[in-house]
């Protein structure tokens, strides 16, 4: 294998539904097994710690109580505890991590879907929290910013990507083109052949291989412990048991599939992805170099951080204020 040649991994499987410890042990024993069989980069689904919150689609409204507080008790603060312990398993099996989780400030009481990076040293790269939660996922999720728009630099090339359908906001995409992306991550909750073709489009529009990774979970799963674990039944008639059907896919920036669709079961893809390949490829379209026209578009990203407080303590005349939220830099 050329030292251009990376070897990547798209986890499609089930947390233990809102069991932070226990999702930890299996993200644990997953992240080991792709690593075993060579992979570099190991990509879990959109919110794999501790879980999507399914009642969103099956309960009213106000009703919603009891899982939200059990998901708020289960969530990951960042930096904290399940970071290390993720850290530490992206050391050990050498590989760069990249994982969905549920986060929370820690003393905060809302809760955000957002990715982590980890590098194979098992330092924590950064973070992203999607924009927009979308439709009843807004009654679970609060909204990130743009100051976590990033593409990570690593040992397998420029690592970056969206959240679920964040993937389909084209200047959200664009912010993430301008920064050289190598391999784009989509984790997400997808249940459709529709998202495949979405990721097709993003592999050639990009010009970036892609990981679409989302879990495939059954309703039968969620744990007797789970409040009310009974109403999440409602979505089974129309359904089956199958809460979310999965359809991982692994694609090269000409939009061939590599790996997948996988479907209603849970597994590992795995692809061999040419970097040098990718790159040469935008000699025949560059989405941000010669057939981009910033003469006539233009995209301004605001990406300063947004802390929920500012404090002026301790400065004479006029202060330059200083950010203390506990997740934004000082300046």
């Amino acid at each position: 294998m050329s030292e251009s040649t990376v070897k990547v991994a798209a986890v499609q499987a089930a947390p233990v539904f809102l069991d932070l410890a226990a999702s930890l042990h299996k993200a644990v024993a997953l992240i080991e097994k792709a690593a075993a069989e060579g992979a570099r980069l190991v990509v879990f689904p959109e919110a794999f710690l501790p879980a999507w919150p399914a009642w969103v689609d099956e309960v009213l409204p106000g009703e919603d109580e009891a899982w939200h507080v059990r998901l708020l008790e289960q969530s990951v603060v960042v930096p904290g505890p399940v970071t290390e312990r993720l850290g530490a398993a992206a050391r050990d099996a050498g590989v760069q991590l990249v994982m969905g989780v549920d986060e929370r400030e820690e003393h905060g009481g809302t809760v955000y879907n957002a990715i982590l990076y980890f590098d194979a040293d098992g330092r924590l790269l950064g973070k992203h929290r999607k924009l927009v939660p979308t439709h009843a996922e807004r009654l679970t999720w609060g909204m990130g910013d743009g100051s976590d728009l990033r593409v990570h630099q690593t040992a397998v090339g420029r690592v970056g990507g969206l959240i679920c359908w964040e993937n389909y906001m084209p200047l959200a995409r664009f912010a993430m083109y301008a920064q050289g992306v190598d391999i784009w991550v989509a984790p997400t909750l997808a249940t459709h052949d529709f998202w495949v073709a979405s990721m097709r489009h993003i592999a050639r529009e990009g010009v970036c291989h892609v990981i679409g990774v989302a879990p495939a979970a059954r309703f039968s799963e969620v744990p007797d412990s789970v409040p009310d674990r009974e109403r999440l039944w409602r979505g089974v008639e129309p359904h089956g048991d199958w809460m979310l059907d999965g359809y991982s896919v692994i694609v090269d920036p000409a939009g061939t599939v590599l790996a997948g669709p996988l479907v209603r079961e849970e597994g590992i893809l795995y692809a061999e992805l040419d970097l040098d390949a990718a790159r040469a490829r935008r000699r025949l379209f560059d989405p941000v170099g010669h057939y981009n026209r910033p003469d006539v578009f233009r995209l301004v990203v605001d990406d300063r951080p947004k802390p929920h407080l500012i404090s002026l303590a301790g400065y004479a005349g006029t202060p330059t204020p200083t950010v203390t939220s506990p997740t934004s830099p000082a300046p």
